[in-house]
């Protein structure tokens, strides 16, 4: 992967069909995440599509599937299709994993092999789907530690989520799982652990900004939203205590970059700082660049 070459990367795009055509959610959840964010275009690319995609607009992108098994009955895109996805694409995927944090010790044992064998750069966690608090040392504490151990990142949804959004109930997901605050426990906990809150964390904007301000390992990327929502205080720590903790992210397919970035280039973002959102703060955090 050449950085000085590329544009920006994307920290946080979605795998979301297999190569045998299967999609880590049901059609319900599908149709009304796509009716929420009003997609246009393709709603489920392949990997080889995700890759071309993005190899069009000159850029990199972080990609995961969300293991939330337990929670949904839904298998998951597999973590290994994905790395090697990104194995036979190395210009323009940098392969994330998801593990079901119920999964235990079995659980801990698969992100191992992910991260040793397949080049696994981080661990995506979706607390309202998954259904647990980040928080709950029965659950995910194992895992934490050996995220921690391999160097890897940990990216955690927060705020709301477009999946289940309109479907009775919302599908039985939960918001209160997803309130950055869980997270500051565990970079309480884990004071070496990399972590990615994802998205502008609604209704809990400023406790995202307080978690990230607070906690030096701690890191926020701005996918899910087009950029003309973003609230101002969001808008006014990038642009100065956070700096340098601030990543660009689309969440596509439900967003795509195209759109993201059209919106990104109206907000009043200081020259210096765009570079370091679009490219130079996750280049250094995913350590594709020279110490």
């Amino acid at each position: 992967m050449n950085i000085d070459e590329l544009t920006a990367i994307d920290v946080h795009t979605h795998a979301e069909v297999s190569s045998k055509g299967k999609s880590s959610l049901d059609d319900e959840l599908h149709a009304a995440s796509s009716s929420y964010f009003k997609i246009e275009g393709n709603r489920k690319p392949t990997l080889e599509e995700t890759a071309a995609y993005y190899r069009e607009r000159n850029m990199a992108a972080v990609i995961f599937t969300v293991d939330a098994e337990s929670a949904t009955g839904t298998e998951p895109v597999p973590n290994e299709e994905v790395a090697e996805a990104a194995a036979a694409h190395p210009d323009v995927l940098i392969p994330f994993a998801s593990i079901d944090p119920f999964r235990g010790r079995a659980g801990v044992k698969q992100a191992r092999r992910l991260v040793e064998e397949y080049g696994v750069k981080g661990f995506k966690f979706h607390p309202s789907i998954q259904a647990f608090f980040p928080n709950d040392r029965s659950v995910a504490y194992e895992l934490y530690e050996l995220i921690e151990e391999t160097g890897t990142i940990a990216l955690f949804h927060t705020g709301q989520t477009g999946i289940g959004a309109g479907v009775p109930g919302g599908g039985g997901i939960r918001l209160k799982y997803s309130n950055p605050l869980h997270v500051d426990d565990v970079a309480a906990d884990f004071p070496h652990l990399k972590i990615i809150l994802a998205h502008p964390s609604f209704p809990w904007q400023d406790e995202a900004l307080a978690v990230a301000t607070h906690k030096p390992g701690v890191h926020i990327d701005l996918s899910g939203w087009s950029p003309k929502y973003f609230p101002p205080q969001l808008i006014q720590y990038a642009n100065t205590l956070l700096k340098d903790k601030v990543l660009f992210g689309s969440d596509y397919p439900v967003l795509t970059p195209d759109r993201w970035l059209a919106d990104f280039a109206k907000l009043d973002i200081k020259e210096a700082v765009r570079p370091k959102i679009l490219k130079e703060n996750a280049a250094r955090l995913l350590g594709l660049t020279k110490p």
